[in-house]
């Protein structure tokens, strides 16, 4: 709520001036029955038409007067909620890219994009409906009974038990129904989160022929659904009839009570209409203030699931000394360091686990990329090859030993600064719903298309896209599903290129590529590499043949680096290396075949359980 509260400090006129304007509506709409109680008794009854013209231009006035008032309220009721949730949203996502993938937490991307939307959308509502609704219903239900009680203190008290019964009823009908409402809001984000699934992994449902069961399960889910709607719904729908019979004998009373009074001279037919317009008017606005309670109750679960997200502190920030935060000076990612004492990079003794709780995915790694090297990073799945690609680009920070940019430890660097030295090429391809062209600018925004079509080159892209009708502007779909596997990689490692970082890291970049293109591509890369002397590569992959060639290779095994130096060098003395090569049939670099190992040709190989390669 808190987050809500300080959005709303920022329109403290129009927080004040909305409700004014709904008071002075609802103190209007108090006098229209005593108006038409005076237009009966002097006017109708005794046929004065002067005085019915002028009753009725009166209540003409107080009409528009009412209008009027409720179409300022309104107006200011959708600026201040339309502006709070633009706020909140701004403020949220704002928020949401400063954490990193560890403090998101279990909910994930999907419990985030619903309080980016669902829930602000609510607090919206709520802050609309407070501003319209909040003050003119409890006022227009209390100002019926006082008017009616200073009409006729008998019939008063009449409308003093009728309010509370109708206010008994209203208790107990959102006692048994916000607990549906809070179990609804929970089906809803299970049938969302099984629809969203579903739907992403249609293909492999459909490959194993699973169409049927998640059908029969999602069909589960909505009959759930549909029951709690159903019986909150029915609990609900109790609330009308039930205040419609009391209104209408509360009604019955008055008429009897009234005519007894009229009869005997103390109250006139005006007035015993007047006492039925202000029953209906206390009807209405208990039903309003039933409805605010059941919106606000949802409005603050809402507004809670918004400071959780706010309070979430992000674990990745810039550690900057005393001195820099002082003098407020310009900070690059290298600082005033002479780069030619230091090396780009280093990992000193670091070690990282993904949850306190867990085992380290990353045990006591020293490792250093110098600028203008290749280096190649394997190991088998699960040894930490991605892992030290999110340390390095600070999507999570080490738990013991520090990562060094130039002799300087990359947490004293804020974030954006650090990344903005790196090209990242991820495991996963991912591309957005714009052009080819927006796609690689991504992370080159001023780059000519000069530039874009040779990152493309290197990235042996060219020729698909050129094949393209509209070039750089064709249009990708979501993910850029409209493309192959391989397509995606290489548009990927194009825009990684055309950063002209000064350390690119490839991360299983050209899994989905073959062979040919593979070589082709590691082929352009050394070109691009001798085009910028500074530029430092880092290769992660699990094919011998993507990072034989590589300056330096470092292996992981489990956590831990158990081997750096060349090809030749490791293959002869590190048995973990060994072991890979041998997997894959790798020779030396001097032609000789592996002592252990797998003979293969160079187009293919025969799995040793007598598959078929295709």
């Amino acid at each position: 709520m808190k987050n809500i509260l300080i959005e709303l400090k920022q329109y403290k006129k129009a927080l004040i001036l909305g409700p004014l304007f709904k008071l002075f509506e609802a103190v209007l709409e108090l006098f229209v029955p005593l108006v038409m109680a005076a237009l009966i008794d002097n006017g109708i009854r005794t046929s004065n038409r002067a005085y019915v013209l002028r009753g009725g231009g009166l209540l003409l006035l107080l009409g528009g007067l009412c209008v009027g008032a409720a179409l300022i309220c309104q107006y200011y009721a959708a600026l201040v909620s339309g502006k709070v949730g633009k706020g909140l949203r701004n403020k949220l996502y704002r928020h949401v890219m400063t954490l990193s993938s560890g403090d998101i937490g279990p909910g994930g991307p999907g419990s985030l994009i619903t309080r980016l939307t669902a829930d602000i959308n609510q607090a919206q509502t709520a802050i609309n409906m407070a501003i319209r609704l909040a003050i003119r219903a409890p006022f227009l239900a209390t100002g019926s009974v006082i008017m009616a009680i200073l009409i006729n203190p008998a019939i008063g008290m009449v409308f003093v038990a009728c309010t509370m019964l109708i206010v008994l009823i209203l208790y107990l009908v959102m006692k048994f129904s916000l607990p549906g409402y809070a179990k609804i809001q929970d089906g809803q984000d299970q049938l969302s989160r099984l629809s969203g699934e579903n739907l992403e992994g249609v293909r492999v449902i459909r490959a194993f022929s699973r169409q049927r069961q998640e059908i029969a399960q999602y069909r589960e889910s909505v009959d759930i659904l549909s029951s709690l709607i159903t019986r909150v719904g029915l609990i609900s729908a109790a609330l009308n009839p039930l205040t419609m019979i009391i209104v209408n004998a509360t009604i019955l009373i008055i008429i009897w009570m009234g005519a007894g009074f009229a009869y005997t001279g103390s109250l006139t037919v005006g007035e015993v209409i007047a006492l039925v317009n202000y029953m209906n008017q206390t009807l209405q606005a208990l039903i309003v203030v039933a409805n605010l309670v059941v919106l606000f109750t949802r409005a603050l679960a809402s507004a809670k699931r918004l400071d959780e997200v706010m309070d979430i502190k992000p674990s990745v920030v810039a550690e900057f000394n005393a001195k820099e935060a002082e003098d407020g000076s310009e900070r690059d990612a290298t600082g005033d360091t002479d780069e030619s004492l230091f090396p780009m990079l280093r990992f000193e003794n670091v070690s990282f686990a993904y949850h306190s709780e867990a085992d380290d995915a990353l045990s006591d790694i020293n490792l250093t990329i110098e600028k203008g090297r290749t280096v190649g990073l394997i190991g088998g799945t699960g040894s930490g090859k991605s892992t030290i690609v999110n340390l390095i680009t600070r999507f999570y920070d080490p738990g013991k030993g520090r990562i060094l940019l130039y002799g300087r430890d990359i947490k004293e660097l804020p974030p954006e600064d650090l990344r903005s030295l790196i090209g990242l090429t991820p495991q996963r391809a991912v591309l957005f719903s714009r052009s080819i062209g927006d796609n690689l600018r991504f992370a080159a925004p001023r780059a000519s298309d000069e530039d874009l079509w040779r990152a493309l080159d290197a990235a042996q892209a060219s020729e698909f896209v050129k094949g393209l009708p509209e070039g750089l502007d064709s249009p990708l779909e979501e993910g850029g599903r409209n493309l192959s596997g391989g397509q995606r990689q290489r548009l990927t490692i194009a825009r990684a290129i055309a950063r002209k970082p000064r350390l690119l890291i490839l991360d299983d970049a050209a899994s989905a590529l073959d062979y040919a293109t593979d070589a082709a591509l590691r082929k352009a890369l050394a070109a691009e590499r001798r085009n910028n002397p500074d530029m430092a590569v880092l290769i992660i992959s699990q094919r011998v043949s993507a990072i034989k060639n590589a300056d330096i290779i470092y292996v992981l095994d489990d956590g831990s680096l158990v081997g750096a130096g060349g090809h030749d060098e490791l293959l002869s003395g590190n048995e973990v290396y060994r072991e890979i090569c041998s997997s894959q049939g790798v020779y030396a670099s001097n032609g000789g075949q592996l002592a252990k190992g797998l003979e293969l040709s160079n187009c293919g190989s025969v799995l040793s359980s007598g598959g078929v390669v295709i």
